[in-house]
């Protein structure tokens, strides 16, 4: 456990998977970490006795980030809680594969209002509570450059959300606060996993050139480095860590 920092890092979605990889990290890194859930209390909990128990200081934040008003008391409690936020993770979302054709308004509109509007609505609450000298990591999808069969509407939202990165990194100008996306290939989550034949998930490992799935450890660290001083210069940009698959 390196103690380097005061700063607050609001992770959503970090109740498992990527999320719960990446609040991990940041409070080894010495960051206190905002455990963002929707409905997982029990795991959202869980996480922080792990990073309390490891040294490092979290907490808990209940709230669906299609909620603006949500959205607006987590950042709240946060201020409340620690004096104010520096680092924003946009990390969570759902993917559900199916034809155009056969998606449902429902289905289309619970993936507008988590991976976008969510989103949207985090970058909003940022542009008035986040600290000079901040960083936001949002995430897009390696996905999106694939342009496979079945992800018509989960790379719609992605290609929302790197059109947010560019132009709000840009809004934000004088603050010295930096905003980028990070673009995974395939990671071994339940999220990537979850519905999937055992001969897609080979053929999935088997793409990048590096000839294996991700793991939430690839990511991690990227979001480490966008979030550290050596990332400082970045901005505005999405990093594609997908092991060379595109």
């Amino acid at each position: 456990m390196t103690q380097q920092t005061n700063k607050v890092a609001i992770v959503t979605g970090a109740s498992r998977g990527i999320g719960a990889a990446i609040a991990e990290r940041l409070a080894s890194d010495g960051f206190t970490v905002v455990v963002n859930y929707a409905g997982s209390a029990k795991e959202a909990q869980e996480l922080v006795d792990k990073i309390e128990a490891s040294g490092g200081k979290a907490v808990t934040a209940q709230a669906n980030v299609a909620d603006a008003a949500a959205v607006r008391r987590m950042f709240d409690s946060a201020e409340a809680a620690f004096g104010g936020v520096d680092i924003l993770i946009n990390n969570a979302g759902v993917l559900k594969m199916m034809p155009l054709a056969d998606t449902s308004d429902e289905e289309y509109d619970r993936h507008f209002a988590i991976n976008t509007k969510g989103t949207f609505n985090t970058l909003r609450e940022a542009a008035k509570r986040l600290r000079d000298g901040g960083r936001i990591v949002n995430f897009s999808s390696t996905s999106l450059r694939l342009k496979m069969p079945g992800y018509a509407l989960y790379n719609a939202t992605k290609a929302a959300v790197e059109a947010f990165t560019h132009v709000f990194s840009k809004e934000l100008r004088g603050r010295n606060i930096t905003v980028n996306a990070v673009a995974p290939g395939p990671i071994a989550t339940d999220l990537y996993l979850k519905g999937k034949s055992e001969e897609v998930i080979a053929m999935a490992a088997k793409a990048p050139p590096l000839e294996r799935l991700g793991q939430p450890s690839d990511i991690v660290g990227v979001v480490s480095f966008l979030v550290g001083p050596d990332g400082g210069w970045v901005n505005g940009q999405i990093l594609r860590a997908n092991g060379g698959v595109a």
